[in-house]
Protein backbone atom coordinates (compact mmCIF):
# COMPACT_ATOMS: atom_id res chain seq x y z
CA UNK A 1 0.00 0.00 0.00
CA UNK A 2 2.87 2.70 1.04
CA UNK A 3 4.36 4.28 -2.36
CA UNK A 4 8.88 3.33 -2.08
CA UNK A 5 9.04 6.48 -4.10
CA UNK A 6 9.84 8.63 -1.60
CA UNK A 7 12.76 6.28 -0.08
CA UNK A 8 14.06 5.61 -3.61
CA UNK A 9 12.57 2.22 -3.71
CA UNK A 10 11.75 0.57 -7.14
CA UNK A 11 8.02 1.72 -7.54
CA UNK A 12 5.15 -0.70 -8.36
CA UNK A 13 1.58 0.28 -9.76
CA UNK A 14 -1.49 -1.72 -8.34
CA UNK A 15 -0.84 -3.99 -11.47
CA UNK A 16 2.10 -5.18 -10.21
CA UNK A 17 4.40 -3.15 -12.96
CA UNK A 18 7.32 -1.76 -11.67
CA UNK A 19 6.50 2.10 -12.72
CA UNK A 20 5.17 4.92 -10.97
CA UNK A 21 2.09 7.66 -12.74
CA UNK A 22 1.01 10.37 -10.51
CA UNK A 23 -0.71 13.97 -10.06
CA UNK A 24 0.47 16.17 -7.17
CA UNK A 25 -1.89 19.04 -7.32
CA UNK A 26 -0.30 22.53 -5.41
CA UNK A 27 -2.08 25.49 -3.90
CA UNK A 28 0.29 28.09 -3.46
CA UNK A 29 -1.29 29.94 -0.02
CA UNK A 30 1.34 32.88 -0.17
CA UNK A 31 4.18 33.28 -2.32
CA UNK A 32 5.97 35.02 -5.03
CA UNK A 33 8.92 34.42 -7.87
CA UNK A 34 10.60 38.13 -8.34
CA UNK A 35 8.10 40.73 -7.75
CA UNK A 36 5.43 38.43 -9.81
CA UNK A 37 3.27 37.46 -7.10
CA UNK A 38 1.47 33.87 -6.85
CA UNK A 39 -0.42 33.20 -4.43
CA UNK A 40 -3.73 31.45 -4.13
CA UNK A 41 -2.64 30.06 -7.85
CA UNK A 42 -3.16 26.25 -8.41
CA UNK A 43 -1.51 23.70 -10.66
CA UNK A 44 -1.22 19.78 -11.42
CA UNK A 45 2.37 18.48 -11.75
CA UNK A 46 2.00 15.21 -13.50
CA UNK A 47 4.70 12.66 -13.66
CA UNK A 48 6.18 9.40 -14.81
CA UNK A 49 8.70 7.22 -12.85
CA UNK A 50 9.97 4.54 -15.12
CA UNK A 51 12.14 2.99 -12.12
CA UNK A 52 13.45 4.01 -9.02
CA UNK A 53 13.33 7.69 -8.80
CA UNK A 54 17.44 8.25 -8.93
CA UNK A 55 17.32 6.41 -11.48
CA UNK A 56 15.77 9.69 -13.58
CA UNK A 57 14.44 9.61 -17.08
CA UNK A 58 11.34 10.66 -15.90
CA UNK A 59 8.44 12.41 -18.03
CA UNK A 60 6.73 15.25 -16.39
CA UNK A 61 4.21 17.67 -17.46
CA UNK A 62 2.35 20.95 -15.58
CA UNK A 63 -1.24 22.03 -15.93
CA UNK A 64 -1.66 25.59 -14.64
CA UNK A 65 -5.08 26.97 -13.33
CA UNK A 66 -6.95 29.10 -15.72
CA UNK A 67 -7.82 31.53 -13.14
CA UNK A 68 -4.21 32.20 -13.24
CA UNK A 69 -2.48 34.87 -14.99
CA UNK A 70 -0.33 33.97 -18.25
CA UNK A 71 3.03 35.32 -16.33
CA UNK A 72 2.00 33.38 -13.34
CA UNK A 73 2.02 30.26 -15.55
CA UNK A 74 5.30 30.88 -17.24
CA UNK A 75 6.63 31.98 -13.32
CA UNK A 76 5.82 28.29 -12.60
CA UNK A 77 6.90 26.88 -15.60
CA UNK A 78 10.15 28.75 -14.48
CA UNK A 79 10.41 26.86 -11.10
CA UNK A 80 9.09 23.74 -11.91
CA UNK A 81 11.43 23.03 -14.96
CA UNK A 82 14.15 24.00 -12.30
CA UNK A 83 15.58 26.84 -13.59
CA UNK A 84 15.02 29.36 -10.62
CA UNK A 85 16.78 26.42 -8.06
CA UNK A 86 15.92 25.14 -4.99
CA UNK A 87 14.11 21.88 -4.69
CA UNK A 88 12.81 21.72 -8.42
CA UNK A 89 16.66 22.75 -9.52
CA UNK A 90 17.60 19.62 -7.45
CA UNK A 91 14.62 17.06 -8.90
CA UNK A 92 15.34 18.59 -12.67
CA UNK A 93 18.28 16.36 -12.65
CA UNK A 94 16.24 13.78 -12.76
CA UNK A 95 14.03 14.76 -15.74
CA UNK A 96 14.04 12.88 -19.21
CA UNK A 97 11.26 14.58 -21.37
CA UNK A 98 9.45 17.74 -20.26
CA UNK A 99 5.84 16.71 -21.75
CA UNK A 100 4.87 20.36 -21.72
CA UNK A 101 2.32 23.04 -19.81
CA UNK A 102 -0.93 23.60 -20.45
CA UNK A 103 -4.01 25.21 -18.79
CA UNK A 104 -7.05 24.07 -17.18
CA UNK A 105 -9.48 24.27 -13.61
CA UNK A 106 -7.39 22.94 -11.30
CA UNK A 107 -8.86 22.59 -7.81
CA UNK A 108 -7.55 20.78 -3.99
CA UNK A 109 -10.62 20.31 -1.79
CA UNK A 110 -10.56 19.80 1.74
CA UNK A 111 -13.43 19.02 3.85
CA UNK A 112 -15.88 15.70 3.97
CA UNK A 113 -13.87 14.23 1.47
CA UNK A 114 -10.78 15.67 0.35
CA UNK A 115 -9.01 15.07 -3.21
CA UNK A 116 -8.31 17.27 -6.18
CA UNK A 117 -9.79 18.19 -9.37
CA UNK A 118 -7.81 18.79 -12.92
CA UNK A 119 -10.68 19.48 -15.43
CA UNK A 120 -10.92 17.15 -18.27
CA UNK A 121 -7.88 15.03 -17.30
CA UNK A 122 -8.08 13.84 -12.94
CA UNK A 123 -10.41 13.58 -10.51
CA UNK A 124 -9.35 11.99 -6.80
CA UNK A 125 -10.43 11.71 -3.79
CA UNK A 126 -8.51 10.81 -0.70
CA UNK A 127 -7.96 9.06 2.55
CA UNK A 128 -5.93 9.21 4.97
CA UNK A 129 -4.59 5.66 6.74
CA UNK A 130 -4.86 5.49 10.30
CA UNK A 131 -3.12 4.06 13.03
CA UNK A 132 -4.23 2.39 16.15
CA UNK A 133 -4.48 5.50 17.87
CA UNK A 134 -6.66 6.39 15.12
CA UNK A 135 -4.58 9.24 14.23
CA UNK A 136 -3.83 9.75 10.11
CA UNK A 137 -0.28 7.72 9.44
CA UNK A 138 2.99 10.30 8.66
CA UNK A 139 5.85 9.98 7.27
CA UNK A 140 9.27 11.59 8.52
CA UNK A 141 12.20 12.80 6.75
CA UNK A 142 11.93 10.62 3.16
CA UNK A 143 14.45 11.20 0.85
CA UNK A 144 11.98 12.34 -1.85
CA UNK A 145 9.16 14.04 -0.33
CA UNK A 146 7.94 17.53 -0.70
CA UNK A 147 7.77 18.54 2.73
CA UNK A 148 9.82 17.16 5.76
CA UNK A 149 6.80 15.14 7.04
CA UNK A 150 3.20 13.99 5.06
CA UNK A 151 0.46 11.97 5.67
CA UNK A 152 -0.43 8.74 3.16
CA UNK A 153 -3.33 7.63 2.41
CA UNK A 154 -5.73 5.66 -0.26
CA UNK A 155 -7.09 7.47 -3.61
CA UNK A 156 -9.57 6.91 -5.69
CA UNK A 157 -10.18 7.92 -9.04
CA UNK A 158 -8.56 8.61 -12.78
CA UNK A 159 -5.97 10.48 -14.27
CA UNK A 160 -5.22 10.86 -17.88
CA UNK A 161 -3.34 13.60 -19.06
CA UNK A 162 0.25 14.24 -20.97
CA UNK A 163 -0.86 10.69 -22.59
CA UNK A 164 -0.08 8.87 -18.86
CA UNK A 165 -3.39 7.42 -17.79
CA UNK A 166 -3.89 5.27 -13.84
CA UNK A 167 -6.58 4.43 -11.80
CA UNK A 168 -5.67 5.83 -7.96
CA UNK A 169 -4.73 3.78 -5.32
CA UNK A 170 -2.04 5.59 -3.67
CA UNK A 171 -2.16 9.79 -2.01
CA UNK A 172 -0.27 11.90 0.00
CA UNK A 173 -0.79 15.13 1.50
CA UNK A 174 1.23 17.78 3.47
CA UNK A 175 1.85 21.78 4.00
CA UNK A 176 4.82 22.90 2.11
CA UNK A 177 7.58 25.45 2.25
CA UNK A 178 9.56 25.97 -0.61
CA UNK A 179 12.29 28.43 -1.41
CA UNK A 180 14.77 28.81 -4.40
CA UNK A 181 17.09 30.42 -1.39
CA UNK A 182 17.48 29.64 1.94
CA UNK A 183 15.04 32.38 3.53
CA UNK A 184 13.63 34.29 1.08
CA UNK A 185 11.41 34.27 -1.30
CA UNK A 186 9.44 30.79 0.37
CA UNK A 187 5.98 30.23 -0.99
CA UNK A 188 3.47 28.32 1.03
CA UNK A 189 1.11 26.25 0.07
CA UNK A 190 -0.45 22.73 0.88
CA UNK A 191 0.03 19.39 -2.09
Amino acid sequence: MLCSCPYDGQPRDTKGGTECLGTAVFHVADGNLDDLDLSDVDFGFYNHFPSNLSSGNWKVGLIVDSAASDEQAEALERILSGREGGPFGQLSQFYGEYLGMERARVSLTDGGSPGLKVEGRTELSYEPLTGPDGSSTKIKNAMFGFASEFEVGRTTGRSNAFGLSYEASYGETADYVFSSEETEGASHGRV
